[in-house]
């Protein structure tokens, strides 16, 4: 029985054009990009020429673009940076209850190095309370983390009004995960200090991804060690992978609004039929990504469920891939109104994310499994 794969919010397969895109770089060009004889020169002309097509599609000069092996890297890399560059200005930094695993776990470790990290206020609808944002900078406060698209519920933040608060907080950086965004959503990037994001995401290969710096912006490397494509990150430029990395990106936003309309429709059917089953309550909120769609099942726990749907053939996730699985989702926690609700809600919530690649005859099959297992258990 083929699986049917709802958990592309965890990983997107690569894209065939982008694997033969990966293999025409790495054969064509066999040099070290930084060697300094014609062959490496090719490599580096070939490097500079795919890197200035990624920064163009985003808006970006292509000296802002660091390459990295992920989001998680990027995310370490812009937070750590910024946070040890900056320290002589202050030690907060400002976050939500709704970041990626590699946004708060940094942010722990950073807190054990002397930091003191606050977590924004967030509204039932899941967004950031600009007011409570603006209350919360101080003076001392050198960074803002926030997803641009949260992984477990799909929340998209309001990135333009989140810059305009930071706008009177000069001192503020912000840094934008758009790991969930890019290829998939239109985002905002004007007047953020650093945004991540991974190839992997949107039909990529795994073990490449990036982070863009505005100018001005000063980081701490986190490895260091030997030239490198910028003083940033020390390392063999791996000129294949950034290649695969700009033709996914190429693709993904080439296709964008195509491949958005019908995970839309996709989303909207699922949504309607899980009407029928008065026990499920749906987290996501209305105006959330199409991709996500988060949800409780009243009487079954989140990872129980998974796990019945994993029986039937069907791949969703409980939270974040890299997240805890036990834990309550923090994020659902934080949009359940009911306070006497909130952890046993976040305990039973689950996640679905779709794709483009999903089929009609993948969803029916879900919800004929969903139902299954419904049945069962009611």
């Amino acid at each position: 029985m083929p699986i049917i794969n709802l958990d592309y919010a965890s990983h997107t397969p690569a894209d065939e054009r982008v694997l033969l895109e990966f293999c025409r770089a790495a054969r064509q060009f066999p040099a070290n990009p930084l060697a300094a004889h014609q062959m490496g020169r090719a490599a580096m002309d070939e490097l500079n020429r795919v890197t200035a097509g990624m920064a163009g599609l985003l808006g970006f000069g292509s000296h802002q673009l660091i390459y990295t092996s992920g989001a998680s890297e990027a995310n370490n890399l812009a937070i750590k940076g910024i946070a040890r560059a900056y320290k002589h200005v202050g030690r907060h930094i400002l976050s939500t209850c709704l970041e990626h695993p590699s946004v708060s776990g940094t942010l722990s470790a950073l807190q054990a190095e002397g930091n003191e990290i606050g977590l924004v206020k967030i509204l039932p609808n899941g967004k950031i309370d600009l007011d409570a944002l603006n209350a919360a900078i101080r003076p001392d406060t050198v960074l803002l983390c926030v997803s641009a698209v949260d992984s477990e519920l799909g929340v998209i933040q309001p990135i333009v009004d989140i810059v305009d608060v930071l706008a009177t907080h000069p001192h503020c950086h912000l840094h934008v995960d758009v790991a969930q965004a890019v290829g998939k959503l239109p985002i905002h990037i004007d007047g953020a200090s650093t945004l991540s994001f991974s190839a992997h995401k949107f039909h990529g290969v795994c073990g490449v991804g990036g982070l863009f710096k505005s100018d001005g912006v000063v980081l701490e490397p986190l490895i260091h060690g030997g030239a490198s494509a910028n003083i940033y990150r020390s390392g063999t430029p791996a000129l294949a992978l950034a290649a695969s990395c700009y033709k996914a990106l190429e693709i993904a936003m080439s296709e964008r609004d195509e491949n958005l309309a019908k995970v839309r429709k996709l989303r909207e059917h699922v949504l309607c039929a899980l009407k029928n089953y008065p026990a499920v309550r749906i987290n996501s909120p209305a105006d959330a990504s199409p991709y996500i769609l988060n949800l409780s099942v009243d009487g079954i726990k989140g990872n129980a469920f998974r796990d019945a749907l994993d029986k039937h053939g069907v791949a969703v996730s409980v939270k974040s891939a890299c997240s805890t699985d036990n834990a309550p989702s923090r994020a659902v926690m934080a949009v359940t109104a009911d306070s006497n609700m909130r952890k046993k809600n976040a305990l039973l919530s689950w996640r679905i994310s779709f794709s483009h690649l999903t089929t009609i005859d993948e969803r029916d099959g879900f919800l004929e499994a969903f139902d299954s297992i419904a049945k069962i258990n009611w």
